[in-house]
Parts: structure tokens; C-alpha cells; sequence
């Protein structure tokens, strides 16, 4: 059995080691809904999901509700991206889920005692535009 290539590369963890703001965009049956968060708050699973707490995040959770599709944009000024630019972000697109129990919910609610939920997705795509 062939092992499935890594989404996300080296240069998207050393992003997400430092601070930047993390757009998350959902969309239901309306307008396109957009929410944000910081890089420190993501953490990466050994499956490559993403995992967000989530306080807030009440429209994206509706939207998900009827159509689990997310965008997800960040980056940060401190990681030199392509042709020494000063400065690296990242499009991801993937398929969301609220967490309200489980394994994961507990490893991110002792992280971030503050969430109710967790925001997963699951990575399809992962893309360095900067």
C-alpha cells in the first residue's frame, strides 16, 4: 500500500509557530460568512486535520450545518516565503465538523479552556500563495 502524500508542508508548520490572524470562510444557504482566529490557536493532528477552538463561531457552525465545505486563508510576516519575500500564508480548503466530546475535544479543551467546541477540518487542499 503506497503512503498518502503530506498536504501540509514544513513551511505551513513554521507559519502556524508563529502568530497571524487565521481566516476561516463558510457558506450556507446566504452570503458567504468569514470568521477569524490566530495560528497559535491551530493544532495539527497526526492525520493532518486541522483542529480550531471554538467559543464563538456560531454562524460558522450553521453554515456547516448545511454544507461542510470551509477556506481557510493565514500567514504570518515572520516566515520568509517565496523569492525571499518577507512574509508566508497559505489557502487550505477542507471539510469542517464540530467537536463536542471525544478524544480530541478533551486534548484542545485542556489547551484552551475557554472553547465549547472544536472547529475540525479535515484538509483536501493545501496551497503556499505568498
Amino acid at each position: 500500500m503506497e503512503k498518502e502524500l503530506k498536504k501540509l508542508s514544513a513551511k505551513f508548520y513554521e507559519v502556524i509557530n508563529h502568530e497571524g490572524v487565521v481566516s476561516v470562510t463558510s457558506w450556507g444557504e446566504g452570503e458567504p460568512h468569514v470568521a477569524n482566529t490566530w495560528n497559535s490557536y491551530l493544532v495539527v493532528t497526526d492525520d493532518e486535520r486541522i483542529l480550531i477552538p471554538a467559543a464563538g463561531f456560531r454562524k460558522t457552525q450553521r453554515n456547516v450545518e448545511v454544507n461542510g465545505k470551509v477556506k481557510l486563508t493565514l500567514g504570518s510576516r515572520d516566515v520568509i516565503g517565496y523569492r525571499d519575500y518577507q512574509g508566508c500564508g497559505f489557502y487550505i480548503e477542507g471539510t469542517a465538523a464540530y467537536l463536542e466530546s471525544g478524544p480530541d475535544f478533551d486534548l484542545m479543551k485542556e489547551k484552551f479552556p475557554f472553547l465549547s467546541r472544536v472547529l475540525q477540518v479535515s484538509v483536501s487542499l493545501a496551497k503556499q500563495t505568498i
